[in-house]
């Protein structure tokens, strides 16, 4: 049976599921919290690497700074978005302010800047204000 691992974004551990249509319930073997919120996580320093390269699914990452007004209003979006992607696509942000090394390291010239990642690796970025069709045709 096929598995899928997704890391818990509550206390960032891995968590092996069997592949679904769809699921109920499904907790986090190590703090027992709902691994069914698809929330955006945030992301730091610390736990990107691992939240990317230890996520069987793409995620999606939104490069954003608190005084930026696109920002703002993609914010909403994004969070929308994310619950019609279940477990097929995870959701995080960087505040490229607090995370300046991750913002450089990415090369961010422009926010909002949305990086889809797969396996820890880029597969395509798009900057500026999506609207939710948008959103939704740059993750298919």
């Amino acid at each position: 049976m096929e598995k899928l691992t997704i890391v818990c974004s509550n206390c960032f551990k891995s968590n092996s599921l069997p592949i679904q249509e769809s699921y109920q319930k499904a907790n986090c073997g190590h703090c027992q919290k709902s691994l069914l919120n698809n929330q955006p996580v945030d992301l730091t320093k610390t736990n990107f690497g691992s939240f990317l390269s230890n996520n069987s699914i793409p995620v999606v990452v939104d490069f954003w700074a608190p005084w930026c007004g696109p920002c703002k209003l993609i914010a909403p979006i994004f969070k929308s978005v994310a619950n019609e992607f279940q477990f097929k696509v995870r959701f995080a942000k960087i505040n490229v302010e607090a995370e300046q090394l991750l913002g450089s390291k990415f090369a961010i010239r422009s926010i909002p800047t949305l990086i889809l990642f797969k396996n820890g690796k880029e597969l395509r970025r798009t900057s500026g204000l999506l609207d939710a069709n948008k959103l939704k045709k740059f993750l298919a």
